[in-house]
């Protein structure tokens, strides 16, 4: 697809955006501006951080995400909680903020965030309920445009947790992969997929292996596992791995992940 493909087929659906030049947040329903667009990453090393931070419950979350986040190129967080605090973070340190709210409860919104050091020019948001809990699980692809004229296509994902068998696990992750699959530029697929069973695992390599994506390894592993699975994961393709790192960290139940690219 074109910049103008995706511009055109920007998804109405609520996320919450929050910008430096702005006040609070606002809600975007699909809308694009031309003279926001700029090529993502001036130079040819793009560098990202992933975390589920637990909804900002620990004490020292804005420390870490400050010392090894606010650098970065983009961070994708899950099970983000728009406070103050971390709408005050993505103001200082990025340009744009979006924000899926899975759970929104009085004034407080819940969900997977992306802040980025420009502007996506396409976002489509995604929900899905579990369905023992109903609470849902949401993620988010944006689409940036690179000073190399690919657009980069970033997905960040919160997988469902709690459901017997996988049918909900595939779907949701079905959902997602029929984006990358239809993009022809460089993807980076990352987030919490809840990989907690071997069926779990099995689709999610499975489904990686579809879209063309390559996991990236982490040489020391410290990840959060369950039954000896990590949960969190950075796929990509069309990039050159560089660098990855596990932080260990007692500032979320999940340890962040950093991983530096260099474009082709």
């Amino acid at each position: 697809m074109t910049i103008n493909d995706y511009i055109m087929a920007n998804h109405k659906n609520h996320l919450f955006r929050f910008t430096s030049n702005q006040n609070g947040k606002e809600t975007l329903h699909g809308e694009a501006r031309l003279d926001r667009f700029y090529p993502f990453s001036k130079d040819n090393r793009l560098t990202v951080m992933v975390w589920n931070i637990y909804k900002q419950q620990k004490l020292n979350w804005l420390p870490i995400l400050t010392e090894y986040g606010k650098d970065r190129d983009l961070i994708l967080l899950q099970e983000a909680k728009a406070s103050e605090e971390l709408i005050q973070f993505s103001k200082t340190h990025f340009l744009v903020g979006d924000q899926v709210p899975a759970i929104e409860i009085t004034k407080d919104a819940y969900g997977v965030m992306t802040l980025a050091s420009s502007y996506p020019l396409y976002t489509r948001p995604f929900r899905t309920t579990e369905p023992f809990l109903r609470l849902a699980k949401s993620a988010l692809v944006t689409v940036y445009p690179l000073h190399d004229k690919r657009l980069l296509m970033v997905v960040n994902v919160h997988s469902v947790n709690f459901s017997l068998g996988v049918k909900i696990y595939r779907e949701q992750i079905q959902s997602i992969a029929e984006h990358v699959i239809n993009h022809n530029g460089p993807v980076i697929f990352a987030g919490d997929f809840n990989t907690w069973s071997r069926k779990r695992r099995h689709l999610l390599y499975l489904f990686t292996r579809r879209m063309g994506l390559k996991p990236v390894i982490f040489s020391d592993d410290y990840r959060k596992a369950f039954f000896n699975s990590p949960l969190d994961f950075v796929f990509y393709r069309g990039l050159r791995l560089e660098k990855s790192e596990v932080i260990k960290t007692d500032a979320s139940d999940h340890n962040p992940l950093l991983v530096d690219f260099r474009l082709y």
